[in-house]
């Protein structure tokens, strides 16, 4: 065997000749470090979603393509939920409803005998995750930058690998998804706000409705209450004047969002709505208690 020196020294190439075999090539493999994102969950979490992931994977084997383990990490003497993603081949496998069922039925026994108070399992098919992947989709980057794979069958590795390199970008498809959800989230926050006022109404008057009925009266329409109130329960000095007040305001705020005219509460007004609710409510069972 004869020794060919190419001019590196040390950690360098350095080619072996036989006469035999030809050439082989001897040189020093520098590994890659691994992410370092196990050391950030804490070692119980940490080993409650593996023992999990061992036993997926030991029911269901190859219909597994990975489980990770995602989410924020745990604070220190706060049980959180212990977040983990279970990707299902369905490149080989054809998703019937006995299989799904199936699946279902023995995911949540395996949960329920591991650690049913804590573990939240969500399931993806590999081609959803692949294409949330590909399009570059907020919540397929997070669960690659922060998850770690507890079973891997050689896939999410290299998409991590891909990710830290910077090879993994948005679409303008996920940029215009993303954009045009932004919208619609503000006048859904505006429609929660709305149906938070039709709430407080509701609170209002079935209190309202209570304390007559505890003193006699015959429940009437929403529009008489305030002045049946004035006539029997303020006339008798039994509630404050304000209460009559509260009650028309806020049968004013139920009439006005239901016919659209009041088409969008403030926080400020909504905190105002809310106090003088919780004043009415307070009076009522106040007096409710007392009689």
């Amino acid at each position: 065997m004869v020794r060919v020196r190419t001019g590196m020294h040390g950690d360098g190439l350095r080619p072996l000749l036989n006469k035999k075999r030809g050439v082989k090539m001897k040189f020093q493999i520098k590994r890659k470090e691994k992410r370092g994102f196990k050391k950030a969950y804490p070692k119980q979490e940490f080993d409650i979603a593996k023992i999990f992931a061992k036993r997926v994977y030991n029911e269901f084997g190859e219909f597994v393509k990975a489980i990770v383990l995602f989410g924020s990490t745990v604070k220190k003497g706060k049980a959180h939920d212990i977040d983990v993603l279970v990707v299902l081949d369905d490149i080989k496998v054809e998703f019937t409803e006995d299989i799904v069922q199936t699946y279902r039925i023995i995911l949540q026994k395996i949960v329920a005998d591991t650690e049913p108070e804590r573990l939240h399992i969500q399931t993806m098919k590999f081609t959803s995750f692949w294409e949330y992947v590909r399009v570059g989709d907020p919540v397929a980057i997070n669960i690659l930058r922060y998850g770690v794979a507890l079973i891997d069958t050689g896939f999410f590795d290299p998409l991590q690998a891909l990710l830290d390199e910077g090879r993994i970008r948005p679409s303008k498809e996920a940029i215009s998804t993303y954009f045009y959800m932004a919208p619609s989230s503000i006048h859904k926050a505006k429609q929660h706000m709305l149906t938070a006022g039709v709430d407080m109404y509701w609170a209002v008057i079935d209190a309202a409705h209570a304390a007559l009925m505890k003193h006699g009266e015959i429940p009437p329409s929403p529009d008489h209450v305030a002045d049946i109130m004035e006539k029997t329960l303020i006339k008798e000095r039994k509630v404050s004047k304000k209460s009559a007040n509260t009650m028309r305001e806020m049968y004013a705020l139920f009439k006005g969002i239901n016919n659209r005219k009041i088409k969008e509460i403030t926080g400020k007004e909504y905190d105002m709505y809310k106090k003088k609710a919780e004043e009415f409510v307070k009076e009522m069972e106040k007096f409710i208690r007392k009689n």
